[in-house]
């Protein structure tokens, strides 16, 4: 017996499960398919910052979007969002520089920042070593949410108020289109039908379409992160990014002065800017302190070559750095590797017929601007 619904979501992630939010709350009867008991992915294996004020273009917008929505679900269900607040800490003048550039265009945007002296960055921040810092740029309204947390609670939340028809370790082998739309096979020879079936399963995609992937121009992110032990009485207000975040994000990049920024990299960065490394910092609900992060690279065809292990000599870079920058002590307990996929085009969408499209490659901006983007997504899809 096939089961039928107007929309299937293969993927359980947070770009997956906000389309399928957003599906059902339109009153479309969803049914979402995650490969795994639970999602493993880079939905659970990053920071949990949601920082719209990194972003460039319509991915800013987006995450604006994106934190009214956690806000309207907060209301109603605890997905651990916590309103407090993003610091870029700039370390040099250049830096420095940016972030007032930074300020000027939010200015004109509407968008709430403010730019903090020294001196009170460091009464905002007294872990924040003197040496380090030149001046911050502080955007009051961004949040943080516990990634892990955060997705269990959004599912367990579209199933109860919504009735999406949520089947975690649902392998799917096969999507084939038909006459009354789409048949999704799972491992164990089930089906279903839908009108549409939507495919957010990052470069897994390879395994329903191989071919796709091959043309798709995806490339596949590794990045290392650490897990520090809590510290007594150590309080890390919101999330705290610094002068090679600055030097990265893409908001920066559309600054005057970036170009003569990247033409001069200091000597000390070289190795860092090498590996990708830029380093943030947030304090988990259990006090915890999460340390990272850095990039390598590699075809989505070819992801595997990037390994799954983490490597020993880019993590002391990482360390070595965050302790440049606070005053605090550091006690790694853990360390981990996460996975995303990402393209020059900034997403990949791409309709496989008429009822079966995929959408992947959001790279790290799905924590951010992911909610806000599935919203426009399925308008516009399904419209």
């Amino acid at each position: 017996m096939t089961s039928s619904y107007d929309l299937i979501i293969i993927g359980a992630g947070a770009l997956g499960t906000f389309h399928a939010y957003h599906a059902a709350k339109s009153g479309k009867r969803v049914l979402l398919l995650e490969k795994d008991s639970y999602p493993v992915g880079a939905t659970v294996r990053n920071f949990g910052q949601v920082v719209p004020s990194g972003l460039a273009g319509r991915w800013f917008e987006y995450g604006r979007r994106s934190m009214e929505i956690y806000r309207e679900i907060q209301q109603e269900t605890d997905l651990t969002v916590r309103s407090n607040g993003t610091i870029y800490i700039a370390s040099d003048p250049d830096e420095w520089t940016l972030a007032n550039e930074l300020h000027d265009r939010y200015q004109q945007l509407g968008y709430t920042s403010e730019l903090l002296t020294k001196a009170q960055c460091l009464i905002n921040y007294p872990t924040l070593k003197p040496d380090y810092v030149v001046g911050g740029i502080f955007f009051p309204q961004e949040m943080s949410v516990e990634p892990e947390l955060m997705i269990h609670r959004l599912l367990g939340f579209i199933q109860q108020k919504y009735n999406v028809d949520y089947r975690p370790g649902s392998v799917v082998i096969d999507a084939q289109s038909n006459a009354s739309g789409a048949t999704v096979t799972l491992s164990n020879r089930q089906q279903f039908q839908a009108e549409r079936v939507l495919i957010c399963g990052g470069h897994e995609v390879r395994l329903l379409f191989p071919d796709v992937l091959a043309q798709a121009g995806l490339v596949v992110s590794k990045l290392q992160m650490l897990l520090a032990e809590p510290v007594a009485g150590l309080r890390l207000p919101g999330n705290i990014l610094t002068g090679l975040t600055i030097r990265r994000y893409e908001a920066f990049q559309e600054c005057p002065s970036y170009a003569s920024l990247t033409a001069n990299t200091p000597e000390h960065l070289a190795e860092l800017k090498k590996w990708g490394i830029h380093i943030l910092f947030k304090q988990a609900i259990d006090g915890s302190i999460i340390v990272g992060d850095s990039h390598e690279y590699a075809a989505a065809t070819q992801a595997e070559d990037l390994g799954y292990h983490t490597q020993d000599y880019i993590n002391e870079l990482m360390l070595n750095e965050a302790q440049r920058i606070v005053t605090f002590p550091l006690t790694i307990k853990k360390t981990w590797a996460g996975f995303y996929s990402q393209t020059k085009a900034e997403i990949f969408e791409y309709n496989v017929t008429d009822s079966i499209r995929i959408v992947t490659g959001i790279g790290g901006k799905g924590m951010s601007s992911g909610a806000g983007y599935a919203e426009e997504s399925l308008r516009q899809w399904l419209s």
